[in-house]
């Protein structure tokens, strides 16, 4: 593990505690849209404490990776409350542990402004997913406003250092420069959240 990734995991085992209030971007009733229709093997990267759990069917089997052992000790009540089958593990998602066209469907809410070298673990989970799979990405990007993409580049240091998660990631972009296929990207309120849909 690196340094940068070492790093990474220290800042959200210290944020874990009240990373839930970070996460509010993310309303319940978009986690319920995104993952209604989920099926078979399921792998969430970046499962965080666990707030979409709840949310997946019942004939789903979960996997949930997180960096952090102290976002998955806060996922682990979620985990056995959730009506699918959950299984949560301490991963990097630079480096996943499974093999090639593991799973039906990968799902990341919110993780790729974190991980170390997005492009790699974008790679990954491009090679973990089945061919025919779908892999939902919900992600907040960098704004397109010229003045705010700028205020946002020379913020970032100081958030990265503070609450742990880069605030002008450009992941269309990055997704596309992963091989990744784009199906549709939708502009999510606010506009810098975006669900990208693609298929390995």
């Amino acid at each position: 593990m690196d340094k940068e990734t070492i790093l990474t995991r220290k800042r959200y085992n210290r944020t874990a505690l009240f990373y839930d209030w970070m996460d509010s971007m993310i309303k319940s009733d978009l986690r319920r849209e995104l993952l209604s229709g989920v099926k078979g093997k399921v792998l969430e990267v970046g499962v965080g404490t666990g707030k979409n759990l709840e949310f997946y069917p019942s004939e789903c089997e979960v996997t949930g990776i997180d960096i952090s052992p102290g976002m998955l000790d806060k996922a682990k009540p979620r985990a056995r409350e959730a009506k699918a089958y959950v299984e949560l593990k301490e991963m990097d998602a630079q480096q996943l542990s499974f093999r090639d066209n593991s799973f039906d469907t990968v799902i990341a809410t919110c993780v790729f402004c974190s991980v170390p070298d997005p492009i790699k673990g974008l790679r990954e989970i491009r090679r973990v997913c089945k061919l025919g799979g779908k892999i939902i990405l919900l992600e907040h990007v960098r704004s397109d406003h010229q003045l705010l993409g700028k205020l946002m580049d020379l913020m970032d240091p100081l958030m990265v250092r503070m609450m742990g998660p880069h605030i002008n990631r450009r992941t269309v972009e990055n997704v596309k420069a992963a091989g990744l296929h784009i199906g549709d990207v939708i502009d999510q309120k606010p506009k810098i959240l975006k669900l990208i849909l693609a298929t390995p």
